[in-house]
């Protein structure tokens, strides 16, 4: 490759570099797999290393992280760089470190230790009070400040059990396998996307403006390193562990203490193999210098400490028979295929099932049952099918398609427009009523307290709810209920149903929420009442009059126009009245004073609260928005406002106060 060649490819994998980047730092969404990144960044490497006049200060090689973004907190400087590590990728480049550092340091002691795949966070403690914590942001200026979010997150400690007069120390926020399939379970019931995987979920959750959420979702947190201490001296790496551990903070303390290159390798090699049964992802392991004095004389490159690596494991793959495509209904009513083949070992578990995603996904493979096929693990944990081996297929195999019926309870099926989605038509489906009725009980529709999910499962197995509206005739069984126990003696089971006649005086927009209908969650619902007025002048509506609602596009209309077309909805909510849930809406009727402007309220107001403001906004036609763009129209700002000012100062938007907010309502 000559000069003029290698700058159109450099030019080429940089621009790919930085958008699959910003994917996975700053949108949390990679659209590749973390071994394809790796891959295009030592294409560039060494295409650098061979021309090193083509290299310039803003190529990916030489930055470390994504950006720091004002909308999710106040920016914070670092005091220590939040360095990235020289990625490796054999044995030969490990043992070539192993053997540099043996040259320049005298009897250097390993650590190999797991790297975790999640997101980066520095705590910092004054006296031993947790005082800030930061992510990595941009690595060596600024991070973001989330110390909010830090502080609900049961591993973070906030005082220490011996403390010093200054200590910094950086761990990896994580999230466990259980947690993460918890969280995509409430996502999918919510009708929400599902994260990708956990370290994206990790990301996303330590970013939320509101810890609730993060504080729900159930982050972890294991410390892999202390940035600077004073108060105590601390010579290695390991003695750092031992003095972290007593301050009951959790560190990867599954770590080997090594001498030699072989030792170095054997422990990469252990951490390999036992990789499949942590209940947590890791991304390779991490070789590092134990002296902290050996570190110091090393130092650091702009972008890498020079006192260690991280070793990534090659994507491990294994052929296999694709013996049938099984079917199953999820709780949205769509339908997943799901390969099913002979048993293969990946990453020290037996794997015999993977998703097939959509019909898509089999077309641009073209499987078909029977096909020898190529299966590996997605960040080392979900199984995932790469290829077909079309030389090995066996003759007579048939193009496989998804059925045009439901599997579970055959009413026909439908491809959502715009979406690769196949769904069962039915809303009552078996497969999808569970969660059709937890999402009608639950605090964003009904709110019937006291209505969990195990009392849910018990009645829709024995028959007592077949749709939403049985809930209101539970009443009429008291006595069988009490009888078997399935809610508990007479005073839980007259406890649910006095929160089951009371839920009939809830607003029209919480039995609309309760529905289900996709697109249509609690704010536009409450939208949608306070321009219909009830559920029957809604039933009423066509497609012109729906999208005449703030922020209900054609899409959420038709999704609403769908369900109360097919008489099995229109039934129930005919059930629902004759048994007194009230249709009415008590949402007053909107005003236009805001109509077409985008609203964003942040700080502590003097009277309102932000949800009061919200609502008074939206009561005039205005949008309120949870981050300040070009297209944010008005900011209302109280004490402590924080980055959303400085961001709206900087943009030239207009500012206001509550005082200004009431006086243009007329409410001052």
């Amino acid at each position: 490759m000559d000069k003029n060649q290698a700058e159109s490819k450099i030019k080429e994998l940089k621009s790919e570099l930085e958008y699959h980047i910003d994917r996975y730092y700053n949108q949390d969404n990679p659209e590749i797999s973390d071994h394809e990144y790796d891959m295009k960044m030592q294409e560039l490497k060494k295409l650098e290393q061979e021309f090193p006049e083509l290299v310039t200060a803003d190529s990916p090689t030489q930055k470390v992280g994504g950006t720091a973004k004002r909308e999710a907190g106040v920016l914070v400087r670092h005091n220590v760089p939040m360095l990235s590590l020289q990625d490796v990728f054999s044995r030969e480049e490990v043992e070539q470190f192993v053997e540099e550092m043996q040259k320049q340091l005298e009897e250097p002691e390993f650590v190999v230790e797991y790297k975790i795949d999640g997101l980066s966070m520095a705590l910092r403690y004054e006296q031993g009070e947790l005082a800030l914590a930061l992510t990595r942001g941009d690595g060596v200026n600024f991070g973001e400040d989330v110390t909010a979010n830090a502080k609900v997150i049961p591993d973070v400690k906030k005082k220490l059990k011996e403390p010093v007069e200054y200590l910094e120390i950086r761990g990896e926020v994580y999230m466990k396998d259980r947690d993460f399939m918890r969280v995509n379970e409430i996502q999918e019931l919510n009708g929400k996307k599902v994260f990708a995987n956990p370290r994206n979920c990790a990301a996303g959750t330590l970013r939320q403006l509101d810890s609730k959420v993060t504080r729900e979702r159930g982050l972890s947190m294991f410390v892999f390193n202390i940035q600077q201490i004073r108060g105590m001296d601390i010579t290695t790496h390991t003695q750092g562990y031992e003095y972290l551990k007593k301050n009951k903070i959790p560190v990867i303390d599954d770590y080997r203490v090594c001498r030699t290159k072989e030792e170095v390798w054997d422990a990469i090699c252990a951490i390999g193999d036992n990789r499949g049964n942590l209940g947590y992802d890791i991304d390779g392991a991490v070789v590092k210098i134990n002296s902290l004095a050996d570190r110091q004389k090393l130092g650091a490159t702009s972008k890498v400490p020079r006192w260690a690596v991280a070793y990534k494991y090659p994507p491990e793959e294994k052929e296999t028979t694709l013996l049938d495509i099984e079917l199953s209904v999820g709780r949205t009513g769509r339908i997943t295929p799901t390969a099913i083949f002979e048993p293969v070992r990946l990453c020290g578990t037996s794997v015999s099932r993977a998703t097939l995603h959509n019909q898509d996904f089999i077309d641009e493979l073209d499987i078909r049952i029977g096909d020898r096929i190529q299966v590996y693990k997605s960040g080392e944990i979900i199984p995932k099918v790469r290829k077909v081996l079309k030389e090995k297929r066996p003759q007579g195999t048939q193009p496989y398609r998804l059925p045009e019926f439901c599997p579970v309870c055959g009413a026909k099926t439908q491809r959502e427009k715009d979406t690769a989605d196949i769904k069962c038509t039915s809303p009552n489906c078996p497969a999808q009523l569970e969660r059709h009725i937890i999402n009608f009980v639950g605090r964003a529709a009904m709110d019937i307290k006291g209505f969990g999910t195990v009392y849910v499962e018990e009645l829709v197995r024995l028959g007592y709810l077949k749709n939403i509206a049985d809930i209101y005739l539970l009443k009429e069984h008291r006595d069988e209920l009490v009888e078997q126990g399935i809610i508990g003696k007479e005073k839980n089971t007259d406890k649910l149903l006095e929160a089951i006649e009371k839920s009939k005086e809830n607003d029209a927009s919480q039995l609309l929420t309760g529905f289900g209908i996709p697109n249509v969650g609690k704010a536009a619902a409450k939208a949608i009442l306070r321009e219909f007025g009830s559920i029957d002048a809604l039933m009423q509506a066509d497609g012109e009059a729906l999208q005449q609602v703030n922020d209900i596009g054609e899409v959420s209309a038709g999704c609403i126009l769908e369900f109360f077309a097919k008489e099995e909805n229109r039934r129930i909510v005919e059930r629902m009245k004759e048994y007194g849930v009230n249709m009415q809406s008590k949402e007053q009727p909107r005003g236009s004073k805001f109509e077409g402007m985008t609203f964003v309220v942040t700080g502590t107001l003097p009277t309102l609260g932000r949800k009061e403001a919200a609502e008074l906004i939206e009561a005039q036609g205005g949008k309120v928005s949870g981050s300040v763009s070009k297209k944010t129209s008005i900011v209302l700002a109280g004490e402590s406002a924080g980055s959303k000012l400085t961001k709206a100062q900087e943009l030239g938007i207009r500012v206001i106060s509550e005082e200004e907010l009431l006086e243009m309502l007329e409410l001052s």
